[in-house]
């Protein structure tokens, strides 16, 4: 989605912009292009690594500040760097390509590594924590909410019987749980540890809970007529954003016979994809990770 991204930041070259979710840059670079030499990009990232890597890949430009931060902190980020306002925000939420390619962060069901899955290797809980130590009910409760997963109580159980033997060290070990935990005649549908290991990575990155709160945070730093743009990878991150710009977008409460509003609804702006933007199949056929993605842009206007 970045052709659409980019077209739907609608970027103004002497603007100040946020990439939210650096990652491995692609969207920063293409931001950047697009900015004169008086625009400023903002990357965070809550992953030193990436924020490393895509120094050195972005060193051609001047025109960036790179903050190691978690995107649910960007009024604190901007406050830090003496910005009231900037023009556009960018948000990939999720994990990143580049964090999924890098097989030792444990984020991928595929191969055998260490049970990490932590954006920020600086913050203490990590997988191996949770899946060793949780409760069978909190395990099951997370699997289920953050996954989806209709095995949930079933991949707990086995969870929690396997590490009374020994701890779970392993992403394999992890996954072979998972399969003896799910009906063969349901493992149809994808990798069938797909759904738990974003459960466990959601819980380990507290993705969700902040979220509702982040997005209306970013549209409150937006200057009149800039734009927050949101790429969603799932349905719990995609209804968060959803509701927060219906939240935004102002919902008068009174009875339609009344002839003016008196319940005080507040509209910060509208909602420019009233149905969010999807890859197109060329994109989806040459990028798989792409294939759940949703785009939803909402316009700042005071």
């Amino acid at each position: 989605l970045l052709k659409e991204c980019i077209e739907g930041l609608k970027i103004k070259p002497d603007g100040i912009y946020v990439d939210g979710t650096l990652g491995g840059g692609g969207h920063s670079k293409k931001i950047l292009e697009n900015l004169s030499e008086n625009g400023i990009l903002i990357g965070i990232d809550r992953d030193m690594d990436a924020l490393e890597s895509t120094k050195e890949k972005l060193k051609e430009y001047s025109n960036v500040k790179y903050i190691h931060a978690n995107h649910d902190e960007i009024k604190e980020v901007l406050k830090d760097l003496q910005i009231q306002k900037v023009d556009g925000i960018l948000l990939d939420l999720g994990v990143s390509s580049y964090q999924l390619d890098e097989k030792e962060r444990g984020f991928s069901y595929l191969g055998s590594n260490e049970l990490d899955m932590r954006m920020d290797k600086s913050q203490q809980l990590n997988a191996k924590v949770v899946v060793n130590t949780y409760p069978e009910e909190e395990l099951a409760r997370i699997i289920y909410e953050y996954g989806e997963e209709k095995f949930s109580r079933n991949i707990a159980k086995n969870i929690c019987a396997q590490r009374k033997n020994k701890e779970i060290e392993t992403t394999e070990e992890l996954v072979n749980i998972i399969i003896k935990s799910i009906p063969l005649s349901k493992q149809k549908e994808g990798h069938p540890a797909k759904r738990t290991f974003q459960a466990i990575r959601i819980e380990v990155n507290n993705e969700i809970k902040p979220l509702y709160k982040c997005i209306l945070d970013c549209i409150d730093t937006l200057n009149e007529g800039g734009r927050l743009a949101v790429i969603t990878f799932h349905s719990l991150e995609d209804r968060a954003v959803k509701n927060a710009f219906t939240e935004a977008e102002g919902i008068c409460k009174c009875p339609k016979d009344l002839p003016y509003c008196v319940c005080g609804a507040k509209s910060f702006g509208k909602i420019i994809t009233k149905k969010p933007i999807l890859p197109t199949e060329e994109e989806q056929r040459e990028n798989s990770r792409a294939k759940s993605a949703k785009l939803r842009i909402f316009e700042k206007k005071i």
